[in-house]
């Protein structure tokens, strides 16, 4: 069994409920995973108590959290001797033409860390409309249409998702499968994932 951490940035949700998925996948490998919200961190966070780490963060105007580019930078010589992972949720990663603006952002965050994890998703985000106010609402309708080209038409109260669960999933297995490999520890079988 690994320890997984599943730490992620949010600025609306989508990135944690997109971070619970992929713990919840994890677990049901067998592993233990835990999942915090950077801004939520305890002070007594070690993250020598963990085998593998999975960072997320989400884009708002083009930029990552600076809480979770922070985290990493302080972190990044212990992140550097583990298997790790970065995931990003934006609404540029929910159609094939976004993907290579979801990879500028993760290039300008690597170039801002300098951490180079072993693995990387890009996974769609999604549209509040029903918790934005009127001119946020406005503004990310417009965001939306230039985002995305084949945007489903969605009343202003209507929330839009675009987080490909399957993809996720995926996702989730093959660093799973990345870091069993490497620790050499083999993945618990239904039954044994079922006892613990």
């Amino acid at each position: 069994m690994v320890s997984f951490l599943v730490l992620y940035g949010t600025g609306e949700g989508q990135t944690g409920t997109v971070a619970a998925r992929l713990a919840e996948t994890l677990d049901e490998r067998g592993h233990d995973a835990t999942t915090l919200d950077v801004d939520d961190l305890p002070t007594t966070f070690d993250l020598g108590e963990f085998d593998a780490v999975l960072v997320g963060a989400s884009i708002h105007a083009g930029k990552h959290q600076s809480s979770v580019l922070e985290f990493v930078r302080s972190n990044r010589p212990a992140l550097d001797t583990i298997p790790t992972a970065f995931f990003q949720v934006s609404l540029s990663s929910a159609t094939e033409e976004g993907r290579a603006q979801a990879a500028g952002y993760f290039e300008e965050f690597v170039a801002e860390t300098e951490w180079h994890p072993d693995w990387i998703g890009f996974f769609g985000g999604a549209l509040r409309y029903s918790e934005y106010g009127f001119l946020k609402r406005l503004l990310m309708k417009q965001i939306a249409k230039r985002t995305i080209s084949d945007l489903p038409e969605a009343d202003a109260t209507g929330d839009v998702e675009f987080t490909d669960w399957e993809e996720v999933e995926s996702f989730a297995a093959d660093v799973a499968a990345f870091v069993e490999g490497r620790l050499g520890v083999a993945p618990a079988s239904g039954d044994e994932a079922e006892l613990e």
